[in-house]
């Protein structure tokens, strides 16, 4: 199974704009949204230096990362790919 970790947090511009462009894929990605500044343990898991920073897990493994504002058909390429 396949799910993205969206690392975010709500003073990040960035991950403002990429809020509701994640919003409007969450009938065709299975994604969680984590706020860095609550979750400092997964943060330093996934070594998330940046933000916003997408990890795309597969059978709970990271296999992908994609960090920084992208546009919507991206963001679905890299959960497809």
């Amino acid at each position: 199974m396949k799910k993205i970790l969206y690392f975010s947090a709500s003073w990040c511009g960035p991950c403002k704009t990429l809020g509701p462009i994640m919003e409007s894929l969450s009938g065709q990605i299975n994604y969680e949204k984590i706020d860095v500044d609550q979750n400092q343990d997964l943060s330093i898991k996934y070594g998330v230096r940046n933000i916003p920073t997408l990890i795309l897990l597969k059978d709970g493994e990271a296999v992908n990362r994609m960090t920084g504002l992208q546009p919507k058909q991206q963001i679905l390429n890299f959960y497809n790919g």
